[in-house]
């Protein structure tokens, strides 16, 4: 039996269970995504965009799925610290894979502005996630189709037309539990004309002595002239599995920043998927991880224009170390009709030690010559002159070796638009690059489940 085979056994078996426990614009997709899984199964070690993330492997771990929706009992105040000192947030939990609300949320949130349980949205307006839901994920991706398959809640962020969030809608996800869990998070988010808004995701493991496994699928829409600043930061643990793909469509004149942050992690997957729809749209994708140890980082990007007069700027940075892996594959696919177009993509890695491994391949495919486009990527390892040069003015190696790190990191970080949270990565970076088991401090929070 293959991996695949057990989730497919289990959708089976208990779906009845699964069904009555979720909303029917959920349910009627799972017969599709078990036909997708059936069909292609997981990806092998031939198929290129894979090569470097064992699906088969991480999945045949037998990790339990909470189709019962059996409340587990977690207390963020205790157990979960995270803070961003001088922004103000508006946060919510996401317990494994159960939405959840913490004391005062919705209390600095304008009107227009709905964050809610996916399953609780599905069923009060159930014509909108009809609407949204699997409408960008392709059912022929794995992890879409996984997902699907098991997905029974998430979360639903629509901001309506003409309305500017101020403050930063903030979701956490906890993994938390005495065995071994699987959560599928589905999270959609709808920016109508003229919105705006930022929004910070947090991944954090409590129980690190516990493999879990995330399967995450996010749909973003960014209607005309919208702006969407989109962070993802992860601090899981080393035996915490991550499957994330992400789908954005951008309207005309919109401008979406994607953040992918991990700074601690075991085997994370991140995909993007990203598709122009109306010109003059503008997209900034930034990304960042740091491997050490025997963690593994695999990111993959498809950037479609498919309309003429878009812009997109690409830049992913890795620091590779010990044992550790990162792969890198990004393509940006430019349409015959998609003139003006202008797209950069850089990926740029630090590997620190001979047992560590990189592997990129930035790639550009275009089909129109009024076009401004470049790639490239770059992996070496730190200026032994330039760490010679701050030993003989008194600075330590290790001291020099950090601060060339910091440095190198450093245009990523600053191109995080909110102040507050850019200076509080700086220091997070600091600490990971330091050697620090868990980067989060301060501010508890509280839970409303």
């Amino acid at each position: 039996m293959g991996a695949i085979d057990q989730y497919i056994d289990l959708w089976k078996e208990h779906r009845n269970l699964l069904d009555s426990n979720a909303p029917e614009a959920l349910n009627k997709l799972r017969d599709a995504a078990a036909e997708s899984l059936k069909e292609h199964g997981l990806p092998a070690s031939k198929d290129e965009n894979y090569r470097y993330t064992d699906m088969e492997k991480i999945l045949s771990h037998d990790y339990g799925v909470n189709i019962g929706r059996v409340k587990i009992s977690v207390n963020p105040a205790e157990t979960f610290r995270c803070d961003v000192p001088m922004l103000t947030t508006s946060l919510f939990l996401v317990v494994n894979d159960a939405f959840a609300e913490t004391a005062g949320c919705r209390d600095v949130l304008p009107d227009g502005v709905e964050v809610m349980s996916l399953a609780a949205y599905a069923r009060i307006n159930p014509e909108f996630i009809e609407k949204h839901y699997g409408e960008l994920a392709d059912i022929d991706n794995p992890i879409v189709a996984l997902n699907t398959l098991l997905c029974q809640d998430g979360v639903v962020i629509r901001v309506r037309k003409g309305v500017k969030v101020e403050p930063t809608i903030q979701i956490v996800n906890i993994f938390q539990n005495t065995a071994p869990l699987m959560a599928a998070r589905r999270v959609l988010i709808v920016m109508e004309e003229d919105s705006e808004a930022r929004v910070l995701f947090c991944d954090h493991t409590q129980t690190a002595d516990v493999a879990f496994c995330s399967v995450q699928v996010v749909e973003a829409f960014a209607g005309k002239g919208s702006r969407l600043d989109y962070y993802d930061l992860e601090e899981s643990s080393q035996i915490t599995s991550r499957l994330s793909s992400l789908w954005l469509r951008q309207e005309e004149g919109s401008e979406v920043l994607l953040d992918s942050m991990t700074l601690y992690n075991g085997i994370t997957r991140n995909e993007f998927f990203t598709k122009f729809c109306g010109r003059h749209a503008r997209l900034r994708m930034l990304g960042m991880g740091i491997e050490d140890e025997s963690r593994r980082l695999d990111t993959y990007s498809r950037i479609a224009h498919d309309v003429p007069e878009c812009n997109t700027d690409e830049l992913f940075k890795y620091v590779v170390d010990g044992d550790a892996m990162g792969a890198f594959a990004g393509l940006i696919y430019v349409a015959e009709g998609a003139s003006k177009t202008e797209a950069y993509q850089s990926n740029r890695n630090l590997v620190g030690s001979d047992t560590a491994v990189m592997h990129s391949k930035p790639q550009l495919e275009i089909y129109n010559d009024d076009v401004k486009c470049s790639h490239g990527t770059a992996i070496g390892q730190l200026d032994e002159k330039q760490l010679f040069y701050m030993m003989t003015r008194g600075i330590s190696e290790d001291q020099a070796r950090l601060m060339l790190k910091q440095a190198f990191m450093s245009d990523v970080i600053d191109g995080i638009s909110l102040p507050p949270l850019r200076d509080r990565l700086k220091l997070m970076v600091e600490r990971r690059f330091a050697g620090e088991k868990s980067a989060c401090s301060s501010c508890p929070v509280g839970c409303n489940s």
